[in-house]
């Protein structure tokens, strides 16, 4: 199946509608509604788990073994852990990122009397006051405090706006839209990858395209404190595609443009007849890619296994420069990843022994190349994702058939 057409309209204001709501990880419920109620535009039906994961669901011509693609709508933030004596507040970060990237940032505050509005500054903040001291104050979460835009100059003030230890701090994410396809803002991670998933769905229904097997479209709502899609698969899921970010940085081959597919992070290797089949479909339909590994690195794929999921993951990153930052991005590798998940969810089943979770037979288990380079036979990339299937004893595959109909 060819690529779909991507609405890149859609798409990029799909992201923008996004990134005005806040998200920090432990305050998803608004971003789940709105995403809720774009699905239900859609016509894509879809469930809530109790904290707000979404497992949305496009049906295809056989369940199993259904695919999954995987975002998270939640993002960097902070919390108060401390209302100082100055009424200011001490933060901790929510997520792995530097103070020095929230310096100077406007925040909401969300407390039980509602909302305020602040500016995270660093403790020696004025030129005028402590001149160079600006300039070599260390870098670092207690380094830095919430100045709240109300009357606070006690903590007693603070307490009496409701404000207290363990408020959740959503980071604004300033966007700009450049007309040149660049985009600027925070929280593109990964709220640019949801985006993309909403592209695809938008695409499949508009242009009727037939999906191979059953797919899910997930959006997870902790990935940045690790959680991810630790608990929110079924059992039929056998392979899952993440899309999250690439980092554009020495020392790193990913790019602004085009899909940039990550080989490892420092979980390990991803999935290898997933990945190559990545490669060749993206080969096959001419759409711009790189290869890459990241060390500092885990996304949902990493949660879903390290909590037991028996499934083939996949990385698919857009590349962005400045991760856990002040983001860029470009609208072209948002396009080229949607153009890749089309074609995927549309593709044939590469290994459909993976339709079944344990077998006592290798038939159809896959086979990885072992003999030299050369001696290899030249074959399309595509090909070469479907198993070899192992020969198997008449007398085996009798006993397997037996003991199948006596469990049934």
């Amino acid at each position: 199946m060819p690529r779909l057409a991507i609405d890149s309209e859609y798409l990029a204001t799909r992201l923008s509608q996004l990134l005005d709501i806040p998200s920090p990880t432990g305050y998803t419920d608004t971003i789940v509604r709105e995403c809720c109620d774009e699905l239900r535009r859609l016509g894509v039906k879809f469930e809530v788990t109790r904290r707000g994961g979404i497992r949305a669901f496009i049906p295809g011509k056989t369940d199993k073994p259904a695919r999954a693609i995987v975002s998270h709508l939640d993002t960097l933030g902070a919390q108060v852990k401390l209302v100082k004596d100055n009424g200011r507040l001490e933060l901790v970060s929510i997520g792995n990122w530097s103070a020095r990237f929230a310096e100077g940032a406007r925040v909401t505050i969300f407390s039980e009397k509602g909302a305020f509005r602040g500016t995270i500054l660093p403790l020696k903040a004025s030129g005028h006051t402590f001149n160079d001291e600006v300039d070599t104050a260390p870098v670092g979460w207690r380094h830095v405090e919430l100045r709240i835009d109300a009357m606070t100059r006690s903590a007693a003030e603070v307490r009496r706006l409701g404000i207290d230890v363990g408020d959740i701090v959503a980071i604004d994410p300033s966007p700009e839209f450049l007309d040149n396809g660049f985009i600027v803002s925070r929280h593109l991670d990964n709220k640019a990858g949801a985006a993309v998933m909403f592209a695809v769905m938008d695409a499949i229904l508009s242009q009727k395209a037939e999906m191979t097997v059953d797919t899910f479209f997930v959006f997870t709502i902790a990935e940045e404190v690790g959680n991810g899609a630790a608990s929110i698969l079924t059992p039929e899921v056998a392979s899952m595609i993440t899309i999250d970010n690439g980092t554009t940085a020495p020392g790193q081959n990913s790019d602004e443009f085009g899909v940039t597919i990550c080989m490892a992070d420092e979980t390990g290797p991803f999935d290898y007849h997933l990945t190559k089949k990545l490669v060749a479909l993206c080969r096959e339909n001419d759409i711009r890619f790189q290869k890459d590994i990241f060390r500092y690195y885990r996304s949902d794929s990493a949660s879903a296994v390290t909590a037991g999921a028996d499934i083939r993951t996949a990385l698919i990153t857009f590349g962005i420069d400045a991760s856990h930052g002040y983001e860029r991005i470009h609208l072209h590798a948002l396009r080229s990843l949607a153009e890749l998940t089309t074609t995927y969810v549309t593709s044939p089943v590469a290994i459909r022994r993976d339709a079944t979770e344990m077998s006592q037979s290798l038939r159809g288990f896959p086979r990885q190349p072992m003999v030299e380079a050369d001696e290899q036979r030249s074959e399309p990339e595509v090909a070469a994702a479907e198993p070899t299937p192992d020969p198997e004893p008449k007398s085996a595959g009798k006993s397997h058939r037996k003991k199948k109909q006596g469990a049934k």
